[in-house]
C-alpha cells in the first residue's frame, strides 16, 4: 500500500509476497556476480591494450561515471519502484496513458532469452577445457584441436549433426541453471553467488600472483598499461569505453531491473549500486593483470614482441592462445584448471541472471510459481539450445547471434529506454527522487541530463555505426542469407516477441499497483501535539 514499506505484488499471485533477496549483501553478491562474466575475462583486456593502453583507463573511468553507473541507477530505480520484472515495472511506468511501455519491457526479455541460449554453450565449452586441463588434451595444436577436434566446425547453414563432446556438457550446465532458478531468489540465485563469486575471486587471484612471476610477465604489463596518449584523440577509442563499460555492468536489458525488483521496500540503491560498479571494473582490471602477464610469458617463450602476438581477445583468447600457453608453462595443468575453473564460474553466475529476466517476466504474466516458470522456460530454453549450438554449425551460429543481439538489440533497447522514460514520459525526475529517498548517496539533476542526453547519443552514434558496417560490409564473410537468418533474423524474432507478448493478456492485472514512497512528496502533516506547542509559542 501507499505510505507502506511493504507490499504483495497482485502479478506473482493473489495475495503472495513478492520474493525478496535476504539483505542488501547477498543482493550486491548476486549483482556483482551479474556483471563480472565472461566478457570482464577475455575483452577488456584486448579492447584496453587496442585503445591506447594505460590512456585507455580515462575514457574508460569517464564511461563508468556518466553513462555506466548512471544508466545502472535508472534500472535500479525502475525495478525497484514499480517492483516488477521487465515488462511489469515498464507497464507500471508508464501509468494510464503508456501502458504500451510493456513492449519495451518484452523486448528486453526477449534478448535476455536469445543471450541464454548461447551463453550456456561458451559455459560448456568452459567446463570441458576445465576437465581438458587435467591432461592438456589439447596436445600442440590447440587451435586445431578447438575448431577441429572438439567444436568440429562445419559450414554455415543449419546442422543436426550434434558434437557429443559439446551436447553433454551444454545439458550439463542447463540442469544445474534449471535447478538453481526454481530454488528461487534467495534459495537459488543468491545461495549461488554468495558460494560462487568467492570461489571465483580466490581462483582468479591466484592465478594472477602465478602469472605475474612467470618470465616475461613485466613485458605483458608494460604492453598493456604503458599509455599511448595519443589515442586519447581517436573518437573510436571513446566509444570503445562507453561501448566496453556498457557490455560489461548487465545494464539495458532486464537483469538490474529485475534484480532491483527484489530488493525490500526500505533499501539502500545507490550505494550498493556504486559498490557493484567498481567491483566490475575492478575484476576487469585484475583480468587484465592476469591476461596480459600470462601473453608476456606466452611471447617470451616464442621470442616474439607482445604486439606480434595472435588472438588477444575473445573466445580465440581463451580456447586457442590459453591453452597453448599452459601447455608451455611450469605446473601448466593447475593454471589451465583455475583459468577454465574461473570462466565457468564467471559464466554461469551471468548465466542464471539472464534467465531470471525471462523466468520473471514469465512468471508475472501468466501468474505462475516461480519454479513452474523456472523449470518450463528453462526446458524451452535448453531444448533450443542444444538443438542450435551443440551441432556443428554451432560456433558461427554463436558467433552472429551475439553479434546482432548484443551490439544491435542491447543497445536498440537502452536508446529506447532512456529516450521514453526522460524525453516522451518525463519520469526522470521522479526516479531521481526515488533513488534519493532511500539512499544514503544523493543524485544530483545532472543524472538526469547524464540519462536523457549523453548515453542515448553516444549510444545512438555506437548503432549507428555498426549498422552501418554490417550492412555495407556483412560480418565474417558469412553469406548474405546467412546473416539475414541468424542475424537480422534475430532482431526481427526480438520485435515480435514484444509485441506478441504485449498483446497476450495478463492473468492478474498488474495494474493494481501504487508506487512508494509517493510522488510528488507531500509535506508531513504536524501531529495534533505539536500543533498545539505551535500555537503557545
Amino acid at each position: 500500500m501507499a505510505g507502506s514499506a511493504q507490499t504483495t505484488d497482485s502479478s506473482t499471485g493473489a495475495g503472495k509476497p513478492r520474493e525478496e533477496w535476504t539483505g542488501q549483501v547477498g543482493f550486491i553478491l548476486a549483482a556483482i556476480g551479474s556483471a563480472v562474466g565472461l566478457g570482464n575475462i577475455w575483452r577488456f583486456p584486448g579492447v584496453a591494450y587496442e585503445n591506447g593502453g594505460g590512456a585507455f583507463l580515462i575514457p574508460y573511468l569517464i564511461a563508468l561515471l556518466t553513462a555506466g553507473i548512471p544508466i545502472l541507477f535508472l534500472d535500479y530505480a525502475i525495478g525497484h519502484r514499480f517492483r516488477g520484472a521487465t515488462p511489469t515495472a515498464f507497464r507500471r511506468l508508464g501509468g494510464a496513458a503508456g501502458r504500451w511501455l510493456e513492449s519495451l519491457g518484452w523486448f528486453q526479455v526477449a534478448i535476455a532469452f536469445v543471450i541464454g541460449l548461447y551463453y550456456t554453450a561458451v559455459i560448456a565449452w568452459s567446463l570441458s577445457f576445465f576437465v581438458f586441463s587435467f591432461d592438456l588434451r589439447w596436445g600442440d595444436d590447440p587451435a586445431g584441436f578447438f575448431i577441429g577436434e572438439y567444436l568440429q566446425v562445419g559450414d554455415p547453414g543449419f546442422s543436426l549433426e550434434f558434437v557429443p563432446g559439446v551436447l553433454i556438457p551444454l545439458a550439463l550446465v542447463w540442469i544445474a541453471a534449471i535447478v538453481v532458478l526454481a530454488l528461487g531468489v534467495a534459495k537459488g540465485l543468491q545461495r549461488t553467488n554468495v558460494i560462487f563469486l568467492p570461489v571465483l575471486v580466490i581462483a582468479f587471484l591466484v592465478l594472477v600472483v602465478r602469472a605475474l612471476f612467470l618470465p616475461g610477465a613485466a613485458d605483458g604489463l608494460n604492453a598493456l598499461f604503458t599509455p599511448n596518449w595519443a589515442a586519447l584523440g581517436d573518437p573510436n577509442v571513446w566509444i570503445a569505453a562507453y561501448s566496453q563499460i556498457f557490455f560489461s555492468l548487465s545494464i539495458a536489458f532486464g537483469i538490474m531491473v529485475t534484480y532491483a525488483s527484489y530488493r525490500r521496500r526500505r533499501s539502500n540503491l545507490t550505494t550498493p549500486g556504486l559498490v557493484v560498479a567498481f567491483s566490475n571494473s575492478s575484476f576487469e582490471i585484475l583480468a587484465g593483470i592476469g591476461v596480459f602477464a600470462t601473453l608476456g610469458f606466452f611471447a617470451y617463450q616464442q621470442e616474439v614482441g607482445v604486439a606480434d602476438l595472435e588472438g588477444l581477445a575473445g573466445p580465440i583468447l581463451s580456447f586457442v592462445t590459453f591453452p597453448a600457453i599452459v601447455s608451455q608453462m611450469p605446473g601448466g595443468p593447475i593454471f589451465g584448471l583455475l583459468f577454465f575453473g574461473s570462466l565457468t564460474l564467471a559464466g554461469f553466475t551471468s548465466l542464471i541472471s539472464v534467465l531470471q529476466v525471462v523466468s520473471a517476466g514469465v512468471q508475472e504474466k501468466f501468474a505462475w510459481t516461480p519454479r513452474r516458470a523456472a523449470v518450463t522456460v528453462g526446458v524451452i530454453s535448453a531444448v533450443l539450445s542444444i538443438s542450435v549450438f551443440s551441432t556443428t554449425t554451432g560456433l558461427i551460429a554463436l558467433d552472429t547471434v551475439d553479434q546482432w543481439a548484443n551490439n544491435i538489440g542491447i543497445v536498440a533497447s537502452a536508446i529506447m529506454a532512456t529516450v521514453l522514460v526522460v524525453w516522451v514520459l518525463r519520469k526522470g525526475n521522479e526516479l531521481r527522487y526515488h533513488l534519493n529517498a532511500l539512499s544514503t548517496f544523493q543524485v544530483g539533476k545532472v543524472w538526469v541530463l547524464f540519462v536523457g542526453i549523453l548515453a542515448p547519443v553516444v549510444l545512438t552514434w555506437m548503432l549507428v555505426a555498426r549498422v552501418i558496417v554490417l550492412i555495407t560490409e556483412g560480418y565474417e564473410g558469412y553469406p548474405a542469407w546467412y546473416l539475414g537468418v541468424f542475424g537480422w533474423g534475430t532482431i526481427g524474432f526480438l520485435v515480435v516477441v514484444a509485441v506478441v507478448m504485449t498483446m497476450v493478456p495478463w492473468r492478474k492485472s498488474p495494474d493494481d499497483f501504487t508506487a512508494w514512497p509517493q510522488y510528488p512528496p507531500v509535506a508531513a502533516q504536524p501531529t495534533p501535539g505539536q500543533t498545539r506547542r505551535g500555537a503557545r509559542s
